[in-house]
């Protein structure tokens, strides 16, 4: 029942936010004396913060009309133009391509397969991350769908369903095509290349880079990772797992809701948000509109979250934070053994933040001891300074100190 109360309390709250909205409008008009006076913004300005957090956020867009490229031999760089398009539709994800507009003489880029956590927030989160590699790669990102969105009809997803995608997206765009997973997907990324790595698959790729990721909980263990290991799975079934109200297209369907995922992240810096949204009134009433834009850009993506069908939670908690299936040589994928060490041609780049508390340092590390017949030449392992976990693929320091060594890693295997 807590879904269908936290629908309604949202509609219940919909004349008072349109009431809010429309006073907010009035009070910043330039025609109105008392958009000029302190008390007139501060009352506009609690009316859009009343606004913003009783409203649900709908999904961001990427919004990344342009880049700019370097054309062949030596030329000048040239902006072009970047089209979104779905190359591959599935139920739960579609593989979204960044489709540049080459200019003639440019030179051949790395094919880059971007698998986004899918872990609460959308694939826009990585907007940055996409950003930077567009210039120099030819990108796709799995744009993983909101499961309240998606009709029962369309059956089940969970863990091994995940692994499914991704092997078919992997033999989708072929075996030239470098993998980044940031965070979540690590595991089930390392266990669909292992996969691929033991069938002798052509379709194996050139290189996985795994940032952040939670291969092995048990090393240098976060606070993320003692709560997902110190509750049995029933509690977890019972307390975190709700259905979807019959009037969304996935009613019926049993989620871990969005909401819940945003207030485990807001529980884990709560002063940090709050001391946020203090500087952003503040902000508003003394008239400093761009540090209150950067504000609400941020805060649309944070508050915008999506659910994830039961049975993928449960088994990502099962798995991966308490039975520690995959290092453990334990996890299976339709009866078969999951084995990294298969990995012997694939080139492997781990990366982890110093000061990371979700995905803890040494955790992603692990994959190289799993990936125990890949030669050394193959392998390399990036532990960046200052950083959290944000920061290892998104900013300032992933553009100009991550990313080189990345781009320069994807070189040295072909890429």
């Amino acid at each position: 029942m807590l879904y269908q109360a936290i629908d309604a309390q949202l509609m219940s709250l919909a004349p008072a936010r349109m009431t809010a909205r429309y006073w907010q409008h009035v009070l910043t008009h330039p025609m109105v004396p008392a958009s000029y006076t302190t008390a007139g913004r501060a009352t506009a300005a609690l009316c859009e913060m009343f606004d913003r957090s009783t409203k649900r956020h709908r999904k961001p867009r990427f919004n990344l009309p342009h880049t700019t490229v370097a054309a062949e031999k030596g030329g000048a760089a040239v902006e072009v133009q970047i089209h979104e398009e779905i190359v591959l539709q599935k139920p739960f994800c579609g593989l979204l391509h960044f489709r540049r507009e080459m200019p003639e003489n440019s030179r051949p880029s790395p094919k880059v397969l971007v698998v986004a956590p899918m872990s609460g927030h959308y694939a826009t989160l990585l907007r940055g991350t996409v950003e930077t590699l567009l210039p120099d790669n030819d990108v796709y990102i799995t744009d993983w769908a909101d499961a309240r969105l998606v009709p029962l009809v369309q059956g089940d997803f969970d863990l091994t369903t995940y692994i499914d995608y991704i092997i078919d997206f992997i033999r989708f765009l072929g075996s030239e095509t470098h993998i980044i997973a940031v965070c979540q997907p690590s595991p089930p990324v390392l266990s669909a290349v292992a996969l691929l790595a033991a069938g002798k698959d052509n379709a194996q790729p050139r290189s996985i880079t795994l940032m952040g990721g939670p291969i092995d909980t048990r090393v240098n263990p976060t606070e993320v990772n003692d709560l997902s290991a110190n509750y049995p799975l029933g509690w977890f079934e019972r307390s975190m797992v709700h259905t979807v109200p019959l009037w969304h297209p996935g009613g019926l369907r049993r989620v871990y809701p969005g909401f819940l995922q945003l207030g485990s992240f807001v529980s884990m810096n709560p002063d940090r948000h709050v001391g946020s949204h203090l500087s952003f009134f503040e902000n508003l009433v003394k008239g400093d509109g761009e540090s209150a834009d950067n504000h609400r850009r941020f805060y649309d993506e944070y508050l915008s979250v999506m659910d994830l069908t039961a049975e993928f939670y449960i088994d990502t908690v099962r798995h991966v934070f308490q039975e520690h299936s995959l290092p453990n040589g334990t996890f299976r994928y339709r009866g078969q053994l999951v084995e990294p060490a298969a990995i012997e041609r694939t080139g492997l780049m781990t990366i982890e933040g110093e000061l990371d508390d979700i995905s803890g340092p040494g955790q992603t590390e692990v994959a190289h001891g799993l990936c125990s017949n890949l030669d050394a030449a193959k392998k390399r392992h990036l532990l960046q300074k200052a950083v959290g976990h944000y920061g290892i693929f998104n900013g300032r320091r992933w553009r100009t100190e991550i990313y080189p060594q990345w781009q320069e890693f994807v070189q040295s295997q072909g890429g």
